[in-house]
């Protein structure tokens, strides 16, 4: 073994954390297409599911151990989403808890972190939802409409978020709304604050949730605050700074979320591999056709590189470094490797591929969400053109 200096990062050619996606496939057993497609059908959350992730511990990876949690690095926590996926199970139900409290492990204060953290991480409290987006500001964050005005010895908060998932099966939210009018502040990000929002209190004191009917069951909601009290201890951290604090969270995310791309790349790969040996046309099977393999190989070595980007960026984040140009394009590369993937694989199922008893077209249509969520793909090359290029900011 070479002596590494200090500045020197090493990361696996191998699976990680072997152990710990046995174990996740274990459970993912479980839950086989039936199960998913009889929740597509009835646009309903996956509880059981959930709940077993819950009980093995697994959503709490990256709790730190005093809160309760597992204290496991990033790569655990991505080796399970990825195994999630790569069995043909969604981890959309639940993949938030993961990145979403570490909004609060990291800025929140210790009142905080001792009255919520180590309730999520047994499953007593849900954090799952998020209230970013809204209609009329979409991406542009900064411009967001939803306003906290400190009245007396409260926050009242009035606005609207949309494309808010989880947010009927959650018990907390946290909530990004302007503290300060956008034209009295010196930087557009300057502001904005984030607050924890108990649900369980709010929805119908200041807090409506309407279900959004969508193309994938990813249980996501449209969320309408109408004088909506918050006391000054679910504010986390300084006011205005709240904006800065979700970017800090947000590298974690692609990087977990490039982790469940990879997983469903893997899936559609072996799906599409294994049928196209056993399907027999013409007198012999289709995968020894060129017209089948060629995409079924280019997906494949599309998903070997994006899990080489996704691998760095995790060891980077691991190690405290600078990862954010490494996050995007993890990202980038991980969905539309899926995205080659899942279509070959229907391609190669042909009028199977539409039949829900397969699942193909189930995870077909949930891939697809990663070219725009959480972030777009032009959203990405924008910031490397600006970022890693040095070319004029686009917007």
């Amino acid at each position: 073994m070479p002596n590494l200096h200090d500045d020197q990062l090493s990361m696996s050619l191998e699976d990680d954390w072997p152990d710990i996606r046995d174990a996740v496939a274990k459970v993912c057993v479980r839950f086989d297409n039936d199960y998913w497609m009889k929740l597509d059908h009835e646009s309903e959350y996956p509880t059981e599911f959930v709940d077993a992730l819950t009980e093995g511990g697994y959503l709490a990876s990256l709790i730190p151990e005093e809160y309760g949690g597992t204290g496991l690095p990033i790569s655990a926590a991505g080796a399970i989403l990825e195994t999630i996926h790569k069995s043909g199970c969604n981890a959309g139900a639940c993949h938030a808890q993961m990145y979403t409290m570490g909004t609060l492990l990291r800025h929140g204060s210790e009142e905080q972190k001792q009255r919520y953290l180590p309730a999520i991480a047994s499953g007593e409290l849900r954090l799952q939802a998020f209230g970013v987006t809204e209609p009329t500001t979409g991406s542009d964050t900064t411009q967001l409409k939803t306003r906290a005005v400190w009245e007396g010895n409260q926050y009242v908060v009035n606005g609207q978020k949309v494309w808010t998932s989880r947010a009927l099966q959650s018990d907390l939210m946290l909530l990004l709304a302007r503290t300060s009018p956008a034209d009295q502040v010196k930087r557009r990000s300057d502001g904005i604050s984030v607050f924890i929002v108990d649900l369980r209190e709010a929805v119908g004191k200041g807090v409506e949730i309407r279900k959004l009917d969508a193309m994938i069951n990813h249980n996501t909601t449209e969320v309408f605050i109408d004088n909506l009290k918050v006391p000054p201890e679910n504010l986390i951290g300084d006011e205005g700074k709240g904006f800065r604090y979700i970017l800090d969270g947000m590298n974690a995310e692609r990087i977990l979320i490039a982790s469940e791309a990879l997983g469903d790349a893997k899936y559609f790969i072996r799906r599409a591999c294994e049928y196209a040996n056993e399907r027999v046309v013409f007198g012999a099977p289709i995968g020894k056709n060129q017209g089948v393999q060629f995409p079924i190989a280019r997906a494949y070595a599309e998903t070997v590189a994006a899990e080489l980007m996704t691998k760095k960026a995790a060891a980077l984040f691991e190690h405290e470094r600078n990862c954010g140009a490494e996050a995007n394009m993890a990202k980038l590369l991980a969905s539309e490797a899926a995205w080659h993937a899942g279509d070959s694989c229907m391609q190669t199922f042909g009028g199977f591929g539409f039949a829900r008893e397969y699942g193909i077209e189930r995870k077909w249509r949930e891939c697809r969400l990663f070219q725009t969520a959480p972030i777009s793909t032009n959203m990405i090359l924008a910031y490397i053109a600006q970022h890693v290029l040095g070319l004029p900011r686009s917007y």
